[in-house]
């Protein structure tokens, strides 16, 4: 990877966002606007799959949305219910094979399938389905759930779902459709968000609320960990497949995944990263004269930072949202002009200041690094980075591409040596205690800051890589 590429992809990537629409006219397309509206959370791939109440129909891509989609395609996809999804490749990798919605022929009647997250034991399920005689047309874990359901021809699909959903482990937001039916799942750990909105007598989901104030959306209710929806013509119902359940959400979806529009479990984003920059600032002072935010996530935390210790805020940096991935830089001299195409410093603003950096997180310390070096050439006197996350030292096998040791310079640097590395005049990571009193809430995942895993299995596959088996 060239020094270029490191630097455009030195950040967490979720996996994927999914949206859904029940009983409205223009199905498709209020599923444009709304994976549209998730956009963050993938760009490598997306789809869509409606229905018009007898057969499913389908359109997908490797692309953006606007890029997979237009008014034609759109018309071709009328139907009253429709799901879609926008795709960031992790576990399965990427390629047309793995862009979702995946649309499925069966004698019991035909499904799409969507999902966000990822299944841990997938590989132990795949190998047992494959000696039942499945066969795989994609490499996703996603494909494993619709094997499941459809073995078991003996139950009604919601008890097939309740059995498959059992023998999954993991972290999930699953969107089913059928003909005439929409089914809603998430997992028994409450990992990746999910939520219910009204619109026009019919039903929207998503990945995160924001999407609803796109399409015109109520938002109703989260859906419930280890809960499944199914909207039909009669309503709503509610089942639930597993006993016990947990409200363990990703802290990364409030600190970088979600857009600040997004609310969560009743916490909107922005205000959760704002006062995690007022907690920084009492946990870690420091003299300086301006703070800045890394754009985008992290501006709402250098926001709260500035308020609380009174310094002013200021836009120290800008951010070109047109920047695209560049492959090919023959010399060294391209390659430092397209890190600079992505981000640049305002001379005027930093010369001769004393800067507070905030950023969002450290994941391997390219970009950190970079955006410092950019600050001193621009004049700032000194460096003073903030960071609104803990130290990540462990990999993440929920859904994020974090999944060895080796990616992460926390799990093998102290703070001080992850400063002097980075250039830094001093470095702070905001304590785990402090960014659960940002969120107001005791139960998250922290998983990558602390090494304790919601799931058994995950307890297991951190051992084996600590092993270096994966």
């Amino acid at each position: 990877m060239s020094e270029l590429d490191s630097f455009l992809n030195d950040k967490l990537n979720e996996e994927c966002g999914v949206f859904g629409v029940y009983n409205i006219q223009t199905a498709s397309e209020l599923t444009y606007y709304g994976l549209h509206s998730l956009q963050h959370r993938g760009q490598e791939g997306c789809g869509i799959v409606s229905s018009n109440g007898e057969c499913l129909k389908s359109h997908k891509g490797e692309g953006l949305v606007t890029t997979i989609f237009n008014e034609q395609v759109l018309s071709n996809l009328k139907g009253v219910s429709a799901i879609g999804h926008v795709r960031y490749s992790t576990a399965g990798g990427g390629g047309i094979m793995n862009v979702q919605p995946f649309l499925f022929h069966h004698h019991t009647g035909d499904f799409a399938l969507c999902h966000n997250g990822n299944i841990v034991n997938s590989s132990e399920i795949r190998e047992f389905l494959e000696k039942q005689g499945t066969i795989f047309q994609s490499s996703s874990d996603t494909e494993i759930l619709a094997h499941l359901v459809k073995k078991d021809t003996r139950l009604n699909r919601v008890d097939a779902l309740k059995e498959a959903l059992r023998l999954l482990e993991g972290a999930f937001a699953f969107l089913i459709l059928t003909k005439d039916k929409l089914y809603v799942a998430r997992d028994r750990h409450g990992l990746r968000p999910l939520s219910l909105g009204k619109i026009n007598g019919g039903y929207v989901v998503s990945s995160e609320s924001c999407a609803f104030n796109i399409v015109g959306g109520e938002f109703v209710r989260d859906v419930n960990p280890g809960e499944i929806l199914v909207i039909s013509e009669s309503g709503i119902e509610s089942h639930f497949y597993a006993e016990e359940t947990k409200n363990m959400m990703c802290a990364m979806e409030y600190i970088y995944f979600s857009r600040p529009d997004s609310v969560i479990e009743g916490l909107n984003v922005h205000a959760a990263r704002k006062e995690s920059g007022k907690v920084l600032a009492k946990e870690m002072p420091v003299e300086a004269d301006i703070v800045i935010g890394v754009p985008d996530s992290s501006i709402s935390a250098a926001i709260g930072y500035a308020e609380e210790s009174k310094i002013p805020y200021e836009m120290g940096l800008i951010k070109n949202k047109y920047i695209a991935r560049t492959f090919i830089q023959p010399t060294q001299e391209l390659r430092e002009k397209g890190v600079r195409m992505k981000l640049s410093a305002v001379d005027s603003l930093v010369r001769g200041k004393r800067v507070v950096l905030i950023d969002d997180s450290i994941v391997r310390g390219t970009t950190i690094k970079r955006i410092i070096t950019l600050l001193r050439e621009a004049g700032a006197k000194e460096i003073h980075v903030r960071i609104a996350a803990p130290a990540i030292t462990h990999p993440c096998f929920y859904g994020v591409d974090t999944s060895t040791y080796d990616e992460l310079i926390s799990s093998r640097l102290g703070v001080e040596e992850v400063k002097d590395l980075i250039k830094a005049d001093s470095l702070h990571f905001i304590s785990s205690e402090g960014l659960k009193s940002s969120f107001n809430r005791d139960h998250l995942c922290l998983a990558c800051f602390s090494g304790e895993y919601p799931t058994p299995t995950y307890k297991a596959l951190d051992e084996a890589n600590k092993d270096g088996k994966f």
